[in-house]
């Protein structure tokens, strides 16, 4: 079924200028998630992230519910007496019953209550059922059907309207689950989710269209010059190339400056994800690596959490032969120093010959034995605990990519997330991002995507499907996504062997860049990080709030929606210069020199293309704090006096 637009607010277009003014000086917000400092998975980064702006527009009004986790209390919560003697009077009341922790706020007319996903959704169904003045919101983030159908293999999206969903759920035993969050998305006054592809399968599955589509955003770090996040680029770079110093020694036989670190990143669902198909086409581009014998290497990291007992003995012995090399060669360069400082010394030209002894040279040779290595490098890091039915590494087998000398395509497969603190690759998940020329998600079922997001924001290219709501939101906002490095992959309207055909051709075309193609293409897929802005997708639950309050408080507050307008708001349009693709590009081969790396001549004006692009773009208003003397805002977010600062 085609991604119509049938929503209330389906785009940025859609938010115009209301002329009702909302009052939120006597109005409260509580946002109730079992993600509420207790990090699982996306929702976490959504509460987090967007509690700043929504603190700014509530102020003191605003309150976040979440489960009691000690461990999580001492490291991320700050915690605070209450100055409203009301509140503090509830706290206590709460805690003598046997309540750790509670947050309540005085007895205003107007409570407004968003619960994320079905763990909140009991509050309320009840909040519903004993008709408490509340006006609710529920939003949705993934339908819990469609996460297990997906993961059983079924063709999802071609059959959402024969899905008997009562049996279906009856028998993966989790219907008093799905019933639950059935109930808490009609009990709403208004009902939510995170992305159109969402939206349309949560109107087949729980038997209600929502109301309006959420998207997710980042609070976006905006740099004041471009060349800044390039540098991090590079920085982040040269840590993972050490790694692979370290993971290949003794097979180090590719040129790591045309080598190309592609990554995915997730939960470990094998088939939702796309870790099948990226494995898949991660062997016919080895294929074609090869035959067009092609000088570069690409090296794919599978960052995906599963169960391990320990590190692999032999990457740990790499990254420790690598260090030991390191500490040799700075030996040696004492040595070779302090000998050439003495010979100018007594104003004598060294003689090379003489510079370096024998006892230099039994260092270097036993430096040099040490390296040799009679197996290949190890695809995965650590050791799993059930190595011979994992997904990943049964797909490895079976398609022979083993980090042999003759493919040009390696996989290393992390199973545990990254940290700074690891003896093995000790950087962030962020610095990580950085490095990597190209992120790879091409899931099947992704609600939004919060991984090809965060790569956006850092300036790296990325790939995704149509079938991720990120995806979505992306073909919707901009004319050429591939051009701004966002490859859209066709796995809505195509089948698997095509889709992975497509995935393979993105991937090859990538690894055809020259080096000033990656640059200008991480150029551009920076300054899409303005659509992923909180301070533009925040009006989205803005105006979820203020469409809840006038349904539960209609006496109060008035809330007229208006229709989108297919010709306002903005779309990003097909960069005017050269694009980076080399399959339209001027160079007739797609193996370029140095000098072509350096070329001056290519048709792109960075500033100018910034421009364009900045007006094509909403400039991201800015919520006034809230007080006694100043709490109105329209209806799109907006006072009066709202400035905003050019980015």
């Amino acid at each position: 079924m085609p991604l119509a637009r049938s929503l209330s607010v389906t785009s940025l277009s859609g938010l115009e200028e209301w002329d009702e003014e909302f009052d939120l000086e006597d109005a409260v917000l509580f946002e109730i998630a079992w993600e509420v400092a207790n990090k699982v998975g996306g929702i976490y980064t959504v509460i987090q992230t967007k509690a700043r702006l929504t603190a700014e527009e509530w102020g003191e009004n605003y309150f976040l519910v979440g489960p009691y986790v000690e461990s999580n209390v001492r490291t991320q919560v700050e915690l605070i007496e209450p100055t409203d003697p009301v509140l503090k009077r509830t706290i206590d009341k709460m805690n003598s019953s046997g309540c750790k922790y509670a947050a309540q706020s005085e007895e205003p007319p107007h409570i407004v209550a968003q619960f994320h996903e079905w763990l909140a959704g009991l509050g309320l169904v009840l909040c519903r059922h004993r008709q408490l003045p509340v006006a609710t919101i529920f939003t949705t983030h993934a339908t819990l059907l469609g996460r297990y159908l997906c993961a059983g293999n079924v063709d999802f999206y071609n059959n959402l309207a024969q899905f008997n969903v009562d049996k279906e759920a009856g028998d993966r035993q989790i219907y008093h689950r799905y019933c639950l969050e059935r109930a808490a998305a009609h009990c709403a006054h208004v009902f939510t989710t995170v992305s159109q592809i969402t939206a349309i399968e949560a109107e087949f599955l729980l038997k209600r269209k929502p109301d309006i589509v959420t998207p997710n955003g980042l609070n976006v770090k905006k740099f004041s010059a471009m060349h800044e996040f390039q540098n991090l680029h590079a920085q982040s770079k040269n840590r993972i190339q050490e790694f692979i110093r370290g993971h290949f020694y003794g097979h180090l036989d590719f040129n790591l400056d045309k080598c190309l670190f592609l990554f995915i990143a997730g939960r470990y669902e094998f088939s939702n994800k796309g870790a099948d198909i990226f494995l898949e086409a991660l062997a016919r581009l080895n294929y074609l690596l090869r035959v067009n014998q092609s000088d570069v290497t690409v090296i794919a990291f599978f960052i995906m959490p599963a169960r391990t007992n320990n590190f692999n003995v032999e990457t740990l012995k790499g990254q420790a032969v690598r260090k030991q090399l390191w500490d040799t060669a700075q030996t040696v360069k004492e040595r070779f120093g302090k000998k050439l400082y003495e010979s100018l010394l007594v104003g004598q030209l060294p003689d090379v010959s003489k510079m370096l002894d024998k006892e230099d040279f039994t260092i270097m040779k036993r430096a040099i034995f040490a390296t040799q290595r009679q197996c290949q490098p190890p695809v995965c890091t650590h050791n799993m605990l059930e190595d011979s039915s994992d997904p990943i590494l049964n797909c490895v087998r079976r398609i022979g990519l083993f980090n042999s000398s003759a493919d040009r395509v390696k996989i290393i497969f992390h199973p545990e997330f990254l940290s700074s603190t690891s003896p093995l690759l000790p950087m962030d998940y962020e610095e990580f991002v950085r490095g990597c020329h190209l992120g790879v998600f091409p899931s099947y079922y992704e609600p939004w995507g919060y991984t090809p997001a965060e790569c956006t924001v850092m300036g790296i290219p990325s790939i995704s499907t149509n079938l991720s709501g990120f995806g979505c939101f992306m073909e919707e906002h901009i004319a050429d996504p591939s051009a701004y490095g966002i490859y859209i992959l066709d796995r809505r309207f195509r089948g698997v062997d095509e889709s992975c055909n497509q995935l393979t051709s993105f991937l090859f075309q990538f690894c055809k860049q020259s080096r000033r193609q990656r640059i200008i293409q991480r150029n551009r897929t920076e300054r899409l990080s303005d659509l992923l802005d909180w301070r533009y997708l925040g009006r989205y639950y803005i105006s979820a709030r203020h469409m809840a309050l006038a349904k539960a408080f209609p006496d109060t507050y008035v809330y007229v929606p208006h229709e989108p307008n297919s010709t306002s708001g903005f779309r990003y349009p097909r960069p005017a210069s050269v694009p980076p693709s080399p399959a339209l590009s001027r160079h007739s081969s797609p193996h370029h020199s140095e000098a072509e790396d350096n070329d001056e001549d290519e048709r792109y004006d960075e500033d100018l293309e910034a421009e364009k692009d900045r007006v094509n773009i909403r400039q991201p208003y800015t919520t006034p704090f809230k007080n006694k003397s100043s709490a109105v805002l329209g209806a799109n977010g907006n006072s009066d006096s709202v400035t905003s600062e050019k980015n």
